[in-house]
């Protein structure tokens, strides 16, 4: 009946539900270990003087060349200034070393000539600095930075340092710093610093602006060879290397020497006095590798008697200081106080065909305050 009161039984034991029970778990660990995370917290990161950054690299710590070739590469302004500090206490000491630049076409072999060429001239008691520019993304601006997993034997030298810097945009292929990082590895007390560029243009002549020898590495059997013969990249080139001239490639690498040496014969004669060279090698096999080295040494020997090689460093001097000035200028145009806002309103009018180009960068240079 309805007004029947419940069976007791089934008030003490009511039907078992149907919503799962959710048991109150595990608190999530965090995602940092404590201990490691008191341990940064505690920890402060030793700051070194100019002196004591300066001491190491010419006492040839690595460490300390490390510091202070990030310290030039940094955009920081005060890391800046330490950095050009350093290289003031450091420029008496540079200048002792053969610097060569290292071009060609990607995939030539430049990274395995290198590693190759580098130990052979590591097993002939010279120290070796390798500053090789990897190209940046104009997309994310990242590099992948990864030359030293391609020179294992160098990377593990006590006397080879390497030293990949993203190109960051330069043209060239060449880190805007480069340059300060050379003097600071001859420094350090390096024999010879190799500067590895990202590849083959017109632009490569900030590479030969900043060496004494440059070397061209080229491939045969990819076509006519005449048609890697351009005139801007060929003047500049000392020697000439048909890389990979090993197996079945040799009689194609030969062939391709012949016809380079008679190309390079066409050029007017090079205002070293130096005759340019092309010969044959192999950076897997070694092949060629002390010829080259030879040849390095007469252009070397040849320079230095003529007079040429100490000129021709002065003027790439010459060259970095005028560089430094015109970056320096505009730099401090486009920094100037408003400049942004002046800069948006000529794009707009220039863009919407209001006004023309020249009109507006004489009107952003008419006020001289401004740089």
């Amino acid at each position: 009946m309805s007004g029947e009161p419940l069976n007791p039984k089934e008030e003490k034991n009511p039907p078992p539900s149907t919503t799962p029970n959710v048991m109150p778990g595990v608190k999530d660990a965090p995602s940092i270990n404590p201990y490691i995370l008191k341990q940064r917290e505690n920890y402060k990161r030793k700051e070194y003087s100019v002196e004591e950054i300066a001491k190491g690299v010419l006492d040839g710590n690595r460490t300390f060349l490390s510091k202070a070739i990030t310290l030039v590469e940094s955009n920081r302004e005060d890391h800046n200034d330490l950095a050009q500090s350093i290289l003031e206490k450091i420029l008496p000491h540079a200048g002792k070393s053969i610097r060569i630049g290292i071009t060609g076409v990607p995939g030539v072999g430049k990274s395995t000539f290198i590693e190759g060429f580098g130990s052979f001239l590591l097993s002939q008691g010279y120290k070796l600095a390798v500053l090789a520019i990897d190209p940046s993304s104009q997309r994310t601006k990242g590099s992948i930075l990864g030359d030293k997993t391609r020179m294992e034997v160098l990377a593990k030298s006590p006397n080879a340092f390497i030293r990949p810097s993203p190109s960051s945009g330069s043209l060239g292929g060449v880190a805007r710093k480069t340059r300060e990082s050379m003097y600071l590895c001859e420094a350090a007390g390096f024999d010879v610093i190799i500067i590895e560029t990202v590849g083959v243009g017109q632009s490569e002549t900030q590479v030969h602006s900043m060496v004494d020898f440059f070397l061209l590495l080229m491939l045969a059997g990819a076509g006519d060879e005449l048609q890697g013969i351009k005139r801007g990249i060929m003047e500049m080139a000392d020697l000439i290397a048909i890389n990979k001239a090993d197996g079945p490639n040799e009689p194609y690498a030969t062939r391709a020497r012949s016809e380079y040496e008679s190309a390079l014969h066409l050029f007017p004669p090079a205002e070293s006095k130096w005759t340019p060279r092309a010969t044959v090698c192999s950076g897997l096999g070694g092949k060629g590798l002390p010829e080259i080295w030879n040849l390095i040494s007469d252009y070397k020997n040849t320079t230095q008697e003529n007079g040429y090689f100490e000129s021709n460093r002065k003027q790439q001097t010459k060259l970095w200081f005028d560089e430094t000035l015109q970056e320096a200028v505009l730099n401090r145009f486009f920094e100037k106080q408003g400049m942004t806002e002046e800069l948006k309103s000529s794009e707009d009018l220039v863009m919407n065909g209001k006004s023309s180009v020249l009109k507006e960068i004489k009107r952003l240079m008419a006020d001289t305050n401004k740089i």
